[in-house]
């Protein structure tokens, strides 16, 4: 295990090197918290289909219980339990539209993982930055439970748990626990926990901040100390469920599951759950007493627990729904957390966008009206009226409008217009608009997925790290 331990020290000193300006020391977050007996306990597992690109090299690096599916490269990293999933790489040849312009890509784009910790984070492909089609790089980066590395080349970061990066380039900087961003560039910025930032040039840019006392009590992370709060326990709770489905070499999935639909060998199923056509449920997700409706999705860790989706809902990696009814055509953002009860149930109408990293955690019921907008930390209605607003008064907006401590300046239009447009990319991609011929998406191409097992050194210096391997098609 030695190997493994001088890993781990390489890994800190390259993240430390990056973010020498802000004097942060990533060695305390991560030296203890996962202990090294642990990272040698789990096989990693590739996902192998001929709908997607097959290229995967590993390089004295430990995988322990991570998934990969596209085309990959891993050198000397650890990933613990990480999702790393290529479904939507760029090939050559591919025309990328970038403003006025069209560019040419010239390789096959590839995930490229060198020099970081990845813990139980989920990364998913196609990069919007123009800079660097070809290779999606993360680099030089710890990364803490449960963050999202979305669409985000990350370079010199340390990114806090259950924090997300989407579609955003960022070099050196440090991302407090739960704190969204979708900002296009950042460089060597200390980004404080919980604050939820979309940026678009000078188009729009929305802000909201959580109050710290709130955000303690759901996630919190202290040097030398595992991440804690309410999100932790919450998954921890549920962390035996998954135990059969890691185990067990063949599991039979316990709902029919109809054509144009697909349910990960590697998602959690239980309960009276329904699975409508063009259903997606990809690996990690949860399952439970869940109604899925036509065209529905449930992205990577996302938790589904005795709730109705009637259609088109777009589930974010991570977000989580308890007594919860959504609408058609709702949007869940990444990592939120909506929790109601059998007592105080939440409704949500429909074409609803909940923000990224939105906290309902209800105390009444609630029912929020079709056709709004919703953000921040919400348990009753009267804190609905300080944390939604309608998406037609919104587009209205044309420099600025603050709502509570939400701040919006630009135009509310196209703000609005830019997260219909990406509801409607997720929902083409994902197949729900299949109609038997036409329209396939990751529904219809991973019903015939094949999974392989890979193993780390037993035994000897290099126990814990896996041999270099290089799997070409």
């Amino acid at each position: 295990m030695k190997q493994l331990g001088n890993l781990i020290e390489r890994i800190i000193e390259r993240t430390n090197i990056n973010l020498r300006e802000q004097d942060f020391d990533a060695g305390p977050y991560i030296r203890q918290t996962i202990p090294l007996n642990r990272l040698v306990k789990f096989y990693a597992f590739c996902g192998i289909t001929p709908q997607h690109p097959l290229h995967f090299h590993f390089s004295r690096s430990n995988l322990a219980g991570s998934y990969f599916l596209g085309k990959c490269k891993v050198d000397h990293s650890i990933l613990y339990k990480s999702d790393v999933r290529g479904d939507e790489l760029k090939a050559k040849g591919d025309l990328f539209h970038f403003k006025d312009s069209e560019i040419l890509i010239h390789d096959d784009e590839v995930i490229r993982v060198k020099d970081s910790y990845l813990i139980k984070t989920l990364v998913h492909c196609y990069i919007h930055d123009p800079e660097t089609l070809e290779e999606f790089l993360i680099q030089n980066t710890v990364s803490m439970h449960y963050a999202n590395i979305h669409g985000s080349p990350v370079e010199g970061c340390f990114l806090g748990p259950f924090s997300t990066v989407d579609l955003t380039t960022i070099h050196d900087c440090i991302v407090g626990a739960f704190a969204y961003l979708q900002v296009g560039e950042l460089s060597h910025q200390r980004v404080e926990p919980g604050k939820i930032w979309v940026k678009a040039g000078d188009m729009f840019d929305f802000s909201y901040s959580f109050p710290k006392k709130v955000l303690d009590n759901y996630i919190a992370i202290e040097p030398y100390k595992r991440p804690r709060g309410i999100f932790i326990d919450f998954v921890r709770d549920r962390k035996i469920d998954f135990q059969k489905v890691f185990d067990m070499v063949h599991l039979k999935v316990p709902v029919v599951v109809p054509r144009g639909a697909s349910v990960n060998r590697y998602a959690l199923v239980k309960g009276e759950s329904k699975i409508s056509e063009n259903v997606l449920v990809a690996q990690r997700a949860y399952l439970d007493n869940a109604w899925m409706g036509k065209g529905a999705n449930a992205q990577e860790n996302c938790y589904i627990i005795n709730s109705r989706l009637e259609g088109n809902n777009v589930m974010a990696h991570g977000a989580k729904i308890i007594h919860v009814r959504l609408g058609k055509q709702v949007f869940v953002g990444f990592n939120s957390f909506l929790h109601g009860t059998p007592d105080f149930p939440l409704t949500i109408g429909s074409r609803g966008i909940i923000m990224p990293h939105t906290i309902i955690d209800l105390n009444e019921p609630l029912t929020i009206p079709a056709g709004h907008i919703v953000w921040g930390f919400i348990r009753n209605a009267k804190d609905l009226a300080k944390h939604s607003i309608s998406i037609k008064d919104l587009s209205g907006v044309k420099r600025k409008f603050t709502l509570g401590a939400m701040k919006f300046h630009g135009n509310g239009s196209k703000f609005v217009q830019a997260f219909k447009h990406r509801i409607e990319h997720i929902l083409e991609a994902n197949g729900a608009f299949f109609d038997g011929r036409k329209n396939k998406g990751h529904a219809q191409k991973e019903q015939n997925i094949d999974f392989n097992i890979m193993h780390p050194y037993s035994k000897g210096p290099l126990k814990g790290l896996y041999p270099s391997i290089d799997i070409r098609p």
